[in-house]
């Protein structure tokens, strides 16, 4: 073939690095636990059914998983429920929030971003992935543009065909 009709990966050869959030997404069993469980008629807590509730936890059952406490039922929880129940787990978790599903998947993805390591990407065009078949919190986004703004050259959202410069430096 000639290299007058030499098929070339003009991406590829830029220097552009791609980063795919989904990359971070800690892998892991999401479990939630709903307080209303340990209530007596889901409405009221007390004490002693309640500290019997947690001691029969089968803390297997939320090993290695990431778990969400929340409450689905319109009663008031002392804040020392929430210690009792994590204390009894917490050994056996990889991590314990209270809220619903998306906020643990929110405070997953700040502690991936947090903890992921930038350099590799110093004074280098970026092209944050814009697509995806997983379901990505919008915060992340903003967090990792915190995270990238001092350390890239430039920084673009999308896809290399139809990328969205950001910022350059």
């Amino acid at each position: 073939m000639s290299e007058e009709f030499e098929i070339r990966n003009k991406v590829a050869e830029s220097g552009l690095i791609n980063f795919d959030l989904t990359d971070l997404i800690p892998k892991g069993v999401r479990k939630g636990i709903d307080l209303k469980d340990f209530l007596f008629m889901e409405m009221i807590l007390k004490e002693k059914d309640f500290r019997e509730k947690v001691a029969s936890i089968d803390v297997e059952e939320y090993r290695d998983a990431y778990v969400y406490i929340y409450n689905s039922a319109d009663a008031i929880v002392p804040l020392w429920a929430y210690f009792l129940l994590t204390a009894k787990i917490t050994d056996v978790t990889k991590k314990i929030v209270f809220g619903n599903r998306e906020d643990l998947e929110v405070i997953l993805m700040h502690d991936a971003i947090k903890n992921y390591d930038f350099e590799e990407m110093r004074d280098k065009r970026v092209l944050v992935k814009g697509c995806s078949d997983k379901e990505i919190p919008e915060n992340a986004y903003i967090e990792l543009v915190e995270q990238l703004k001092p350390v890239v050259k430039s920084l673009m959202f999308g896809e290399a065909c139809s990328m969205v410069p950001i910022l350059k430096n």
